[in-house]
C-alpha cells in the first residue's frame, strides 16, 4: 500500500497518497475540477492555490498541478483574480515610453516590496520585469516574463494594485509586433497556411480517430 498523508481541502480532512499533486489529490478525494485548468482542457494558470502547513504560520501560494501534497497541508484553491485588463489595439499603439503610463499607470506606484516576486508560482523576478516596463524596455520585460502563466497570484499580494500579468502581456505583444526582428521563415509558413497549402492535410487529420492522432503526435519528427 502506498503511504498516505492527511491533508485538509477547504477545511475537510482527507487521506491521500503522498505521491499526488494537489490537483490529483483533489480528484482522488472526489472533487471535480470544472474550471478548465490547462491540463484539464482549459488554460494554464487556472489552478492557483494557497496553503499552510499545520503548525506553521507562513502562507504559501502555488499551482495545484505542480505541487505535491504534504502531511498536514491546509489547502484552498482560488477561483480567479480580478486583474485589470485595459482595451487597446496593438496595431494603433506605439512602442514608446509613455504607453505604460497611458494604459497601466499603477506600475509607477510600485513600492519595491518584492511581494510579487516572492509569491510567483513560476519563480519569476516579477518586480524586475515591472521595472523594465516602467522604463519602456519592452524586450527585457518580455524576456523576464516569458514563463508567466497568468495565474495572478503576484497581483493578489501587491499593495499598489498592479496587474502584473497584463502588464507583461502588453510588453510581450509590443515586443513581438514592433521590437523583435522579423522572422522570415515564420512569415513564409504563415503565407503557406493562408494559401491553403495544408487544407487537405488538416482535413485528413480531422478524420482520424483519437488514438491514431495520439500515436502520430508521440512519434512525430522534432526539429533539433
Amino acid at each position: 500500500m502506498e503511504k498516505t498523508v492527511d491533508i485538509f481541502l477547504f477545511g475537510k480532512k482527507y487521506s491521500v497518497p503522498e505521491s499526488l499533486t494537489i490537483m490529483r489529490a483533489m480528484e482522488h478525494a472526489g472533487y471535480q475540477l470544472v474550471r478548465g485548468c490547462g491540463c484539464r482542457n482549459g488554460f494554464c494558470g487556472a489552478c492557483a492555490t494557497i496553503y499552510r502547513i499545520k503548525g506553521e504560520h507562513e502562507l504559501h501560494a502555488c499551482l495545484a498541478c505542480q505541487t505535491k501534497v504534504e502531511e498536514g497541508m491546509y489547502i484552498a484553491t482560488l477561483p480567479f483574480f480580478p486583474l485589470a485588463k485595459q482595451v487597446y489595439d496593438i496595431e494603433k499603439i506605439k512602442p514608446t515610453d509613455s504607453v505604460m503610463m497611458q494604459l497601466y499607470p499603477e506600475i509607477y506606484a510600485c513600492v519595491g516590496c518584492n511581494a510579487c516576486t516572492k509569491s510567483c508560482t513560476q519563480g519569476l523576478n516579477v518586480m524586475q520585469y515591472i521595472a523594465y516596463a516602467q522604463r519602456g524596455d519592452f524586450a527585457k520585460c518580455a524576456e523576464e516574463s516569458f514563463d508567466c502563466v497568468m495565474c495572478g497570484v503576484c497581483s493578489s499580494r501587491c499593495p499598489a494594485g498592479i496587474s502584473h500579468p497584463q502588464v507583461a502581456m502588453l510588453a510581450r505583444r509590443i515586443n513581438g509586433r514592433y521590437v523583435a526582428p522579423d522572422c522570415a521563415h515564420l512569415n513564409d509558413r504563415v503565407a503557406e497556411v493562408d494559401s491553403g497549402a495544408f487544407n487537405d492535410l488538416i482535413e485528413a487529420l480531422m478524420q482520424k480517430p483519437l488514438e491514431e492522432l495520439k500515436e502520430l503526435y508521440n512519434n512525430r519528427d522534432i526539429e533539433k
